[in-house]
């Protein structure tokens, strides 16, 4: 694999991590009680997550130029173990045995789509 292609599936990496902190802000919001429909969906920390979440299409349509299609999904992948690891730290969620061999199922397949 050549620099341009670890370059390129950072890049990716990066999209879908900014992509669950996106996620994160949205769940914390709708936790919240607001007056009215406008002031639930025209407040400063809900345009924020979606403005990071057009960032993060932006910068997956760039690291597809980069990578091959194969890898793009795996890499994406990532994203579960993202969230399931912020539900943990900020929203206090437990990880049950089910969840934890679906995390690990994800490692393995992002392991031997690597090494392969």
């Amino acid at each position: 694999m050549n620099k341009s292609v670890i370059y390129y599936a950072f890049l990716l990496l990066f999209g879908t991590f900014i992509a669950s902190v996106s996620q994160v802000l949205l769940k914390k919001v709708a936790d919240r009680h607001y007056d009215n429909i406008i002031k639930e969906y025209l407040n400063p920390t809900v345009i924020l997550a979606y403005a990071i979440f057009v960032a993060s299409t932006l910068l997956s349509i760039l690291a597809y130029r980069g990578i091959p299609l194969s890898m793009g999904p795996i890499l994406e992948a990532t994203g579960y173990l993202y969230v399931t690891f912020f539900g943990v730290r900020i929203f206090k969620e437990k990880i049950d045995s089910r969840k934890i061999a679906a995390l690990a199922l994800i490692i393995v397949g992002i392991i031997v789509y690597s090494v392969g």
